[in-house]
């Protein structure tokens, strides 16, 4: 069986696809990359039996028929939080909490860095349209670094080639060199769910029907819970 994801639940998936082996589900080839390449790649009919991505990037490939839209099942709730470089090697523990008090708080912090890293993908553009929103997009702009699709922010913020970062939580727990600040404030939260479909070309679409739910199911929450995935 094969299956797809974005970058930001390659590790989720590792371990909930080792726990569903062991619950006795088919193995699974699991291919991550960008969330934007991913939903290309199933967009131009290439074979998979399971794909996982951003809800509303799977509900489109269900109106272009690549996916059976009956099968979409929210699996995650991903949160973006804030990070700085750090110095050592220690993988970055989770901060319970805030990064800033308010969504004032968030802004100063952006006006002050003096280059942000951030995401393709949703959460990304979610940013991007929330700076707009503000009226800061020509003053923040020039200082806006997007990761290439693939690469976590947390490895620009540990390279130091940004001062702050901002990606979803999962995917900066355990990266080395950064400071988890906390998730952004509720005022200015960017919240993502990720979601699974069976693939209209799936070879197995019974098994990969079977696995999703397997994926949902209260067998794999405390796995959810371990890389800072909240229910969806």
């Amino acid at each position: 069986m094969r299956a797809i994801s974005s970058m930001a639940t390659r590790h989720l998936l590792g371990d909930l696809l080792a726990t569903a082996s062991a619950a006795g589900q088919p193995p699974v080839e699991l291919t991550s990359v960008g969330g934007v390449d991913a939903a290309a790649r199933v967009a131009d009919g290439e074979s998979f039996d399971l794909v996982i991505l951003a809800d509303d990037a799977l509900r489109r490939l269900a109106a272009d028929g690549r996916v059976d839209a009956d099968t979409v099942t929210p699996l995650v709730l991903s949160q973006v939080a804030a990070a700085i470089p750090a110095e050592g090697e220690e993988p970055a523990a989770r901060a319970e909490g805030s990064a800033f008090p308010d969504t004032a708080g968030l802004r100063a912090a952006l006006r002050a860095a003096d280059r942000i890293g951030y995401s393709t993908g949703p959460s990304g553009t979610a940013l991007i349209r929330m700076i707009e929103a503000w009226g800061l997009k020509d003053e923040l702009g020039p200082r806006l670094v997007q990761a290439r699709p693939g690469v976590p922010v947390a490895t620009l913020l540990a390279r130091g080639e940004v001062g702050l970062g901002l990606q979803q939580l999962s995917e900066l727990v355990g990266q080395p060199g950064i400071r988890i600040l906390g998730i952004l404030p509720e005022d200015s939260a960017i919240d993502t769910v990720f979601s699974g479909a069976v693939a209209t070309a799936a070879a197995d679409p019974a098994g990969a029907a079977a696995l999703l739910a397997f994926l949902a199911s209260a067998e794999a929450a405390p796995v959810k819970a371990a890389h800072s995935f909240a229910a969806p």
